[in-house]
């Protein structure tokens, strides 16, 4: 039988991820639409987007703060070409994102002195065997295994090289540990369910010795360059940004620092997703068909929740069935209206992902799960006919 009740809202995707409750178009209202990004008011509501990020995660007020081009992957990138090649690198990766910085330092950088320390999804490398002589690159949330490093102790606090951290499926739903981090890298698609095209770029003073003191062998885009003259841009960190930003975007990005300001900042954004997580939790237990990715609940995400099935009936399948098994699985919840985009990254093994952030009530959740069963079941059915 179908489920009597259903979500209220049923956008589940990790990206760009569910709104905050109550949002309506009437949020852009005050948009500076048509207008400079560089005029006085412009420049103000930029600022603004920095200052209240900053309020909010508590980031350290001598660390440069910045909006730059192309989402968390340009602010990534950004880091990568502008600081990587004045030591030897250690690339931490998981996932699909991980994976992708790991080919920037290994084929387009092509740098020498580069340990590329991989795991299997739904796993972590082993962190003891960073070096931190190197620079070290990772996520602190696999947002396509759903796999989160566990705290920041293993990190050195006296580190000889950059910390460079892509938070993007972190940042706001989790604790990180500022002291011990050189770069952070985020979008606003996220946890606080802004819109895409936008990344930020945090920088420690140890990151801005480097951009001064270092200059890489390689010819560096326009939206990659941080410096002037051997100086840092200051500029950029001080609402001039590299390229045109939206201006709805950024009218969207205020509304959600508002939003998650407005329900108690950064610690309530974490118990939100935590009890999302608790949610799925507790139906994982009960239900027979589905199982986490990751099996450790230590390193465990609770926003970009993914999980596998563990039905004999479907782990004989071969992979691109799989894969055509659960777009039919989407497609009758989507035809249903009650869960959209919810299967896994295609370049993680066949899944589910439910997105937990701080944006999805935990009262969808509850309501989402249920519906989850009756289409995997329909798809049994259907085989068995």
């Amino acid at each position: 039988m179908k489920p009597n009740l259903r979500p209220r809202n049923p956008n589940f995707s990790s990206g760009p991820c569910a709104k905050r409750p109550g949002w309506t178009p009437d949020a852009l209202k005050a948009a500076l639409t048509g207008r400079s990004h560089r005029a006085k008011v412009g420049k103000a509501r930029l600022q603004e987007v920095c200052d209240r990020s900053r309020t909010l995660l508590g980031i350290p007020k001598d660390y440069r703060l910045g909006i730059v081009p192309a989402s968390d992957t340009g602010a990534v990138e950004m880091a990568l070409w502008s600081l990587l090649g004045a030591r030897p690198v250690d690339v931490l990766t998981w996932e699909s994102f991980g994976e992708g910085w790991a080919t920037d330092v290994a084929k387009q950088l092509k740098l020498k002195d580069a340990r590329i320390m991989a795991a299997p999804y739904g796993k972590l490398p082993d962190l003891r065997s960073v070096d931190w002589r190197h620079d070290v690159v990772f996520p602190w949330n696999g947002t396509t295994s759903g796999a989160r490093v566990p705290n920041g102790d293993w990190i050195d606090a006296d580190r000889e090289g950059l910390a460079i951290c892509d938070a993007t499926s972190a940042v706001f739903a989790m604790e990180l540990p500022w002291d011990k981090l050189d770069v952070v890298t985020w979008s606003w698609q996220k946890v606080l369910g802004g819109e895409a095209a936008h990344g930020m770029l945090a920088l420690s003073p140890r990151a801005v010795a480097r951009l001064e003191s270092y200059t890489p062998p390689w010819p560096l885009p326009k939206i990659f360059r941080m410096t002037s003259k051997g100086k840092l841009n200051e500029g950029i960190f001080k609402a001039e940004t590299i390229n045109t930003p939206s201006m709805l975007a950024v009218e969207d990005a205020i509304d959600g620092l508002k939003w998650a300001q407005s329900i108690g900042g950064q610690a309530a954004l974490q118990m939100r997703s935590q009890a999302n997580l608790a949610a799925v939790a507790r139906w994982v237990e009960r239900a027979s068909w589905i199982d986490f990715l990751v099996t450790d609940a230590a390193i465990r995400s609770w926003t970009s929740v993914c999980l596998k099935i563990v039905d004999d009936w479907f782990i004989r399948l071969p992979e691109e069935t799989q894969r055509d098994e659960l777009k039919r699985m989407e497609a009758l919840l989507d035809k249903e209206g009650v869960a959209y985009d919810f299967i896994g990254h295609r370049d993680a093994p066949p899944g589910l992902r439910l997105w937990c952030g701080a944006t999805v009530e935990t009262s969808d959740v509850e309501a989402v799960l249920p519906w989850l069963d009756w289409a995997y079941g329909e798809l049994r059915r259907a085989a068995a006919a």
